[in-house]
């Protein structure tokens, strides 16, 4: 088992529960700390490859992911493994779609699905979720 995220580290997001998952923009450098165990990618086009086990979502920029089913397994999976794991979600800038899944996660987390949207911008980033359907896509998350 791995140690979690300090709730330090920039880009963290502090669910409810104590998890913490961080959310990046993957065409700003990796930053410096400790890196990951597990992550999310949220990428149009598959992502290169990274020393940490990692899920790949086809995500194109300003959508959907393209497998909705694969996508509540791998949030699924990655709001398990925050208990203990440094669990990062990112797409390219690290707003929208990243925006989008931290929100699927605070739900998962207990955050109400219609709060969840308004958690992550207060407590990630003002500008998370950039679309109405990615804000839609929360709404009916489970």
């Amino acid at each position: 088992m791995t140690a979690a995220w300090e709730p330090t580290t920039p880009g963290v997001l502090r669910l409810p529960s104590g998890r913490l998952v961080r959310g990046r923009g993957l065409s700003r450098p990796l930053p410096q700390g400790p890196q990951p165990t597990f992550a999310v990618y949220l990428l149009g086009h598959q992502p290169p490859p990274v020393a940490w086990e990692s899920r790949w979502l086809r995500w194109p920029d300003f959508w959907l992911p393209s497998d909705r089913a694969a996508t509540t397994a791998a949030l699924r999976e990655a709001w398990a493994r925050a208990q203990a794991d440094r669990v990062e979600v990112a797409c390219a800038g690290g707003r929208g779609r990243t925006g989008t899944a931290l929100a699927c996660l605070a739900v998962l987390d207990g955050v109400p699905n219609e709060e969840a949207v308004a958690y992550v911008r207060e407590h990630y980033a003002p500008r998370a979720v950039e679309t109405p359907w990615q804000r839609r896509f929360v709404a009916r998350f489970q």
